[in-house]
């Protein structure tokens, strides 16, 4: 039996990339990438030379079956992603479950994340949170918030810029206006920001200076 390798990549800074992460990557018989192109860049950076393929949500159902006979096989294979930990909003499970079911030995890596340096990083409490990743776009969104409603942990969410002034909008909606929020963008990026107060601050603060790049909302429970 081989093992398969979930292998956190840098959410910005490829000063983020551990030198374990570095070591499985130029071992590994294959590759699995999100984007071959995105992933390239990286691999270039750090001179890892090894067979990568493409395996994203669009075709992961079709090639999981050829990865675990490849892994029965003996080979073993390093899954990434564009950015940060595979599976955490981004292809991935599928693959490990898969992996679990056939007795075939799973590692994850620890690494980069972009949630928890942002909720660290909020202020806001982070004994207790918890993790909704990207909302519904449209079926089931409204469902969604409404079930969030009486949460009282600290949320997280991950968002577009193109879409993040109208989901804080819809917060203020279901949480109320002085719901306090944390919005990190571009998190171990040159240009790395966090914004914080109530809703009502930080859209106004998105609206006037309109926001780019990777979105973590933290936003904080319903008070007891």
């Amino acid at each position: 039996m081989g093992r398969l390798y979930v292998v956190p990549t840098p959410v910005g800074n490829l000063e983020d990339m551990t030198f374990r992460a570095i070591r499985i990557l130029k071992e590994a018989d294959l590759i699995l990438a999100e984007d071959t192109r995105t992933s390239g860049i990286l691999l270039k950076h750090f001179e890892i030379k090894n067979a990568m393929t493409s395996h994203h949500k669009f075709n992961e159902h079709k090639t999981v079956e050829g990865i675990v006979n490849r892994l029965k096989a003996g080979e073993t294979i390093a899954l990434i992603s564009d950015a940060g930990t595979p599976a955490i909003s981004d292809p991935g499970f599928l693959v490990v479950r898969e992996c679990v079911r056939n007795g075939i030995e799973v590692q994850c890596l620890p690494g980069a994340t972009a949630f928890v340096p942002a909720l660290v990083s909020s202020g806001l409490p982070n004994d207790r949170f918890c993790f909704e990743g990207f909302l519904p776009q449209k079926k089931g969104r409204m469902t969604r918030l409404v079930s969030l409603q009486e949460e009282t942990r600290t949320m997280i969410f991950y968002e577009s810029p193109y879409r993040l002034v109208k989901t804080l909008t819809q917060f203020v909606e279901y949480f109320g206006p002085e719901r306090q929020v944390a919005v990190c963008r571009e998190i171990s990026k040159l240009h790395e920001e966090s914004v914080r107060g109530t809703l009502t601050e930080v859209i106004a603060h998105f609206t006037a200076n309109e926001p780019r790049g990777e979105i973590v909302i933290v936003l904080s429970g319903k008070e007891n």
